[in-house]
């Protein structure tokens, strides 16, 4: 996994990743979406565009930090992208710093973050949990977005609490009730310094 991320531009920085990233999962509000960018497929300059669009939103956003680091969802235990889309690992989050030369939405998305070059399908989390950017494929044309605050969304949480009980995958449902107990101890004590 390593050597292709390298190719697309992205350095794995091995165990790093923060026990309060909240894991991915689909059930944000549509309205803590903002900076959607769309470019078409006929662009004869679609995947430097998109490469140029994920890169505006992705420093806009608050997603990269001061040291160029962020979470990417990556294949547990994967060696290749060809074995990750046959088997459709278990994706989780990967702390990684994003290097001078990169190309994300070419030789990346023709690895593990898509199906293949341009057409990209990837979830980014901000090291504070601030902010997930995603990108993904539609009828005309490939876009990415953000999404503002996902541990605070009431549909995030909603699924997250539905996942903890049910999902097929125990080291997910492992993970998310983790973080579900360490959010409810900190509101707990956050409540106690305030009352």
């Amino acid at each position: 996994m390593i050597r292709p991320l390298l190719r697309a531009g992205i350095e794995v920085v091995p165990d790093a990743v923060p026990g309060s990233a909240i894991p991915h999962v689909v059930g944000y509000e549509r309205e803590r979406v903002f900076g959607f960018h769309l470019v078409d497929y006929k662009d004869p300059r679609f995947v430097e565009r998109l490469n140029e669009a994920w890169y505006d939103l992705a420093t806009s956003s608050g997603l990269i930090d001061g040291n160029r680091e962020f979470l990417l969802r990556l294949p547990r235990g994967t060696r290749t992208a060809e074995e990750d889309r046959r088997r459709r690992t278990m994706r989780v989050w990967h702390r990684v710093r994003l290097l001078e030369r990169w190309d994300l939405m070419g030789a990346g998305a023709a690895t593990f973050l898509g199906v293949r070059a341009g057409l990209p399908g990837f979830a980014m989390l901000a090291l504070d949990n601030s902010v997930w950017l995603l990108a993904d494929t539609y009828e005309t044309g490939a876009a990415v977005y953000a999404v503002r605050d996902p541990a605070g969304s009431p549909g995030v949480l909603r699924e997250l609490e539905r996942l903890a009980g049910k999902d097929e995958d125990r080291e997910f449902r492992r993970e998310v009730g983790e973080w579900l107990e360490s959010r409810r101890r900190h509101r707990t004590t956050g409540a106690d310094r305030v009352g």
